[in-house]
């Protein structure tokens, strides 16, 4: 598929918006959209493959296939490689047929019939290995909503026309790789965060971030065993890394249970197999589920300074995650709570890079006692790289990436990168927005550890213990620019020649004024 190509599917998709903005609130259309794209996706796959098992056979058409033995061994082979099943009646384009074929002037109704299919892909599931990941995937998709809707027929009318725009739209599963269409998917998430507002950061993290952070994480590795995003909002984070290196496996935890859908939903549009990503959904400071595994890779877009249990829940107290060192996170900022529960899951010969709200750097009390004995103690801060401010849907604050390694050397010392002024990133409506240049010299930077005037600075850990441990990166790279020293001659000389221009025009000011015979104006 070719650029184009590409560029053209994530706009007939973006498109779809169009048939319900000003309908529904967007918050409740995003639903609605990526999960009858992902029905279809699913439906397409169920399609190819089942043809695919039909090679050979007398009948090769899956729509056409009545006989019940086929289907059910078509049903077994379906579950085990693709994780779910469809049968020929439920597929996407017989629903689409059957909607479309109007009766006294209407659409036929299939919204019964729509639920009943969805609630048919999760029951395919069922006491399976697959089932945790299509368990109450399409509980968002409220099909009686009154927000599609006043009325049933309204309701069905909407759906009947969303369907049908999707169904003119050509996935090509058996032309393209999987990723294009996955991309599209991501486009539309991007999209739909754009216009969030502050909800947006609950999802998804600008592209160019998680390039960052991919690259970061992969530095000096084609391949990973596994990698984990704590709070995974739409997975994209973890995808992007298996951009950089190949992932055998894929770890995650998210809060949100929609958010926690759409993340599944999208592991699977990227081909990701069921086997291969383990996505749960919990508060990953009070219920973490994969506590007893280490991650060779680790990354995260934390909420900022969110409030978490700390203290009044006494078990933080003797959990390991906290407990070495010797404070809590504050109740009100649950940051460091965030980052030495990472930590805590990093392998030892993993890295690890999430981003943080600036105050990390630099706030005291607890929050200073357990950057000193990161730092210190256990000689794990890596790098410290400023962000441009406003570059987060839903926030204008700067931010910073922060990471860490527990393979580190005694003389092994800290990158600090100022990404942070202008030059390093460019304005896209009321976004600031990184280029690639942009992270190609961040994370080249890092890699190097090279110092580069007014932009980084390699640090040892002493220069930080007199800094007391404050990472506020203007303690380490100087971005001031002096200013040019005044040639007072050179300003002599043009304030004459001002003053003798300024002269010569007055002249013909007079000569004009006298011709008239009016005063002049000076």
């Amino acid at each position: 598929m070719t650029e184009d190509q590409k560029k053209n599917l994530e706009t007939q998709l973006w498109g779809i918006a169009n048939l319900l903005r000003g309908k529904i609130s967007a918050d409740d259309y995003r639903d609605y959209i990526l999960g009858f794209i992902f029905f279809k996706y699913l439906s397409e796959k169920q399609y190819l493959y089942a043809n695919k098992l039909l090679t050979g056979e007398e009948v090769t058409e899956y729509t056409e296939v009545t006989d019940a033995e086929t289907l059910k061994a078509i049903e077994e082979e379906s579950v085990l490689q693709l994780g779910y099943y469809l049968a020929p009646t439920d597929l996407f384009r017989v629903l689409v047929a059957k909607g479309q074929a109007r009766t006294e002037g209407e659409s036929n109704y299939i919204l019964d019939d729509l639920q009943t299919v969805l609630n048919h892909i999760e029951n395919s599931t069922r006491n399976t290995e697959s089932e945790d990941d299509f368990n109450a995937l399409f509980e968002d998709l409220d099909l009686h909503s009154s927000k599609l809707g006043r009325t049933p027929n309204t309701r069905n009318a909407i759906v009947v026309e969303i369907l049908g725009f999707l169904n003119k739209i050509d996935f090509r599963l058996d032309e393209i790789d999987a990723d294009v269409l996955g991309d599209a998917y991501e486009y539309l998430i991007a999209k739909f965060a754009a216009g969030a507002g502050k909800s947006a950061g609950e999802f998804y993290t600008p592209q160019k971030v998680s390039k960052i952070l991919a690259k970061i994480v992969t530095t000096g590795k084609d391949r990973l065993r596994s990698v984990y995003d704590p709070t995974c909002g739409s997975g994209s984070l973890l995808l992007r890394v298996a951009r950089e290196a190949e992932v055998t496996e894929f770890f995650g935890q998210e809060l949100n249970r929609t958010t926690y859908n759409l993340a599944r939903m999208n592991m699977i549009l990227h081909d990701v197999h069921y086997r291969d990503f383990d996505i749960k959904q919990d508060d990953t400071l009070e219920e973490p589920r994969h506590i007893e595994q280490r991650f060779e890779a680790v990354v995260a877009n934390p909420p900022f300074s969110a409030h978490w249990k700390s203290s009044a829940n006494p078990l933080n107290d003797s959990d390991e995650r906290f407990s070495p060192y010797g404070r809590l996170a504050p109740k009100t900022k649950a940051d460091y709570a965030f980052l030495t529960h990472m930590l805590y899951q990093l392998d030892d010969n993993g890295i690890m890079a999430s981003v943080f709200p600036h105050g990390v750097l630099f706030r005291g009390a607890a929050e200073g006692t357990i950057r000193e004995y990161i730092i210190k103690d256990m000689n794990a801060l890596d790098a410290v790289i400023g962000l441009p401010a406003n570059i987060f849907y839903g926030t204008s604050i700067p931010t910073c990436i922060l990471v860490l390694r527990k393979d580190r050397r005694p003389d092994d010392k800290v990158v600090f990168i100022d990404a942070s002024g202008e030059g390093h990133y460019i304005k896209e409506g009321n976004q600031n927005v990184l280029r690639d240049e942009d992270v190609d010299l961040i994370v080249e930077t890092y890699r190097k550890r090279e110092s580069k005037d007014k932009f980084s600075h390699i640090a040892s850990l002493d220069e930080i213990a007199e800094n007391d441990y404050n990472l506020n990166i203007p303690r380490y790279v100087d971005t001031f620019e002096e200013e040019e020293p005044v040639d007072l001659k050179a300003v002599s000389q043009e304030l004459k020649q001002l003053d003798k221009e300024l002269e010569e025009t007055n002249k013909v000011i007079q000569k004009f004024c006298d011709e008239l015979g009016i005063d002049t104006p000076f």
